[in-house]
């Protein structure tokens, strides 16, 4: 609704009895037509520009985000003291799983054969997979039937080296 009596009417503060009316408003000065808010004026610590060597607060990210973050157990083992491979968050599975989710040995396919190729007469690959029956029975064979027997040792690596071979707790050898 207008008034009546003001043919012309204003909305808002009149701007014409503002001081510096026509001139932009002075640093610090409220704009016009702008309520003056006596704390909008002052800056307030830790909103709009960084306030340098002021303590900033404080939400669980580093304040560099560029730092190196100190390392668990650092100093305490040497670099790569872990086996290759090796698994922390699986417990079970340090070394991995095989696709049927049988968890891998710490033993290894290659060290395994290539012991009981070459030392098989004397039953090391066996011994080094856990069984130790089985590294005493071909010792046996070997030096009871003069070195004919030592055709099992070789045969036993090559199945070693084919990953055909568990270890002892029955868990298949690693690559």
């Amino acid at each position: 609704m207008t008034d009546p009596y003001n043919p012309n009417p204003q909305y808002g503060p009149d701007l014409s009895k503002q001081p510096n009316s026509g001139s932009q408003p002075q640093y610090g000065q409220p704009a016009y037509g702008q309520p003056s808010d006596p704390y909008a004026q002052q800056p307030q610590p830790g909103y709009g520009q960084p306030q340098y060597g002021a303590p900033q607060p404080q939400y669980g990210q580093p304040a560099d985000p560029y730092a190196q973050q100190p390392q668990p157990g650092y100093g305490a083992a040497p670099y790569g003291a872990m086996p290759q491979g090796y698994n922390p968050n699986d417990p079970e599975a340090p070394y991995g799983r095989d696709m049927y989710g049988v968890p891998f040995s710490d033993k290894q396919k290659l060290m395994a054969g290539l012991l009981q190729i070459f030392l098989g007469s004397f039953g090391v690959g066996r011994f080094y997979l856990g069984y130790t029956g089985l590294g005493i029975a071909q010792i046996a064979v070997t030096w009871l039937t003069c070195g004919l027997g030592a055709i099992w040792p070789l045969i036993d690596g090559i199945m070693m080296l084919t990953g055909k071979v568990p270890d002892a707790q029955g868990r298949p050898l690693r690559d």
